[in-house]
């Protein structure tokens, strides 16, 4: 599939309703930016990065089931390290398209033995939550049907998966308006750069400083990151 820039938004080719849906969620068509902004007029760090960030659409996560596995490979390891570990995984247990490689599939890694997905390099640890996770009754359908709540319980029960993973799946998987993954470190950063008066806050002091952005908590989230990378 190729997806182009294109007057008044983007052309896909090939194109059905289910591409259009995929197409959709990874331009962050759900997020409703423009009553954002509107309500983001009264909020001053907010209002002042409306107008660098016009053009931005925060991305969201199609697959639900790639999501929980990209969280686990980067617990405690660097970006650059979790993103090769993903690739190799991708390369030996996913299906090649031409340049590019399907994200294997849930069944693919429930069948594979734990000393193959160590060998591509994923700890002891990681190797038994993947699997782990992939041979689990959690029904990642389901969960859209659950309140915020009710699937911060749902994931966290699964070994392996803990709040951190379970706030990005609800901003980026769900795409829920008040998700607020105030552990996250770059989410932290980000907050204390704009609202800290010059320190770091901690996990708990950001939690609570969600509640300033209401149900829009989720875009503030991704429009503070954002803002925070402009600023370097």
């Amino acid at each position: 599939m190729r997806v182009e820039a294109a007057p008044g938004g983007v052309s896909a080719e090939p194109y059905d309703d289910e591409i259009a849906h995929q197409v959709s969620w990874l331009l962050g068509a759900p997020l409703d930016l423009e009553e954002f902004w509107a309500w983001a007029a009264a909020e001053p760090v907010l209002a002042a990065l409306r107008d660098p960030l016009a053009a931005y659409r925060p991305p969201l996560v199609p697959d639900r089931w790639e999501m929980l596995v990209t969280s686990i490979t980067a617990q405690q390891v660097s970006l650059h390290s979790a993103c090769a570990v993903r690739s190799r995984l991708i390369e030996r247990f996913g299906i090649r398209h031409g340049e590019a490689w399907a994200f294997p599939t849930r069944e693919r890694i429930a069948q594979a033995p734990e000393s193959a997905i160590r060998a591509v390099g994923f700890s002891t640890r990681k190797a038994e939550y993947v699997t782990g996770l992939a041979r689990s009754e959690l029904d990642l359908d389901a969960l859209e049907r659950l309140s915020d709540a009710e699937v911060v319980e749902a994931i966290t029960a699964q070994r392996g998966l803990g709040r951190w993973t379970a706030d990005w799946f609800l901003a980026r998987a769900l795409g829920r308006p008040a998700a607020w993954p105030a552990g996250d470190l770059g989410v932290r950063k980000a907050v204390s750069f704009f609202y800290g008066s010059g320190r770091e806050l901690d996990e708990t002091e950001v939690r609570e400083m969600g509640e300033r952005f209401g149900p829009w908590r989720n875009i503030a989230c991704h429009m503070l990151l954002a803002g925070a990378r402009l600023h370097g």
